[in-house]
């Protein structure tokens, strides 16, 4: 089955979701860990917003990441799915 007949199914679509997700919520965590863990252990959440989302950073910071899990998860759903 080629790729665009396996991404015609809803099932790869549910799939890629359950693959998604979990990976995007992983991804944003190790990466607000590693951009400002001080701040978040410290509590101060000012700070962790503006290293990482205030003057337009949140553009950037989510479409990354947006990006990254949703390829991530249509290539693993794509490999798994026969």
């Amino acid at each position: 089955m080629t790729f665009l007949e396996k991404t015609k199914q809803p099932l790869f679509w549910n799939n890629v979701s359950k693959v998604a997700i979990p990976f995007f919520v992983m991804v944003t965590a190790i990466s607000l860990l590693m951009n400002s863990w001080e701040a978040i252990f410290a509590g101060d959440f000012d700070l962790v917003n503006e290293v990482n989302f205030a003057d337009g950073k949140w553009m950037n910071f989510w479409a990354l990441k947006v990006f990254l899990s949703t390829f991530y998860g249509i290539y693993v759903t794509n490999k798994k799915t026969k």
